[in-house]
């Protein structure tokens, strides 16, 4: 468990320094580090189920992501289990 969470702080600080820009996955990259690299930033979830949520990225955890100020509810948190996460979109700057 220790472990984990050290592989998970350390690829979040490799992966911090591209948070402004696209994303750039890395071989062993999951949900979870991209959403960590994102965190307090906004992003789109699209979910399995075919459903897109969009808010900021409050944190992570071992099995669930917490978005606040979800787009068009800004009043509103929500949890999402990564198990039901099928793609992060992110704005990235145009090339």
């Amino acid at each position: 468990m220790k472990t984990l969470h050290i592989l998970t702080l350390i690829t979040t600080m490799s992966i911090t320094a591209l948070a402004d820009t696209a994303l750039k996955p890395a071989k062993e990259s999951t949900q979870a580090t991209m959403l960590l690299a994102r965190a307090g930033q906004p992003v789109e979830l699209r979910l399995k189920s075919g459903e897109k949520i969009s808010g900021k990225v409050e944190s992570v955890g071992e099995h669930l992501v917490h978005l606040t100020t979800l787009t068009g509810m800004e009043m509103y948190e929500a949890t999402i289990s990564l198990q039901d996460i099928s793609a992060v979109v992110v704005r990235s700057p145009a090339k």
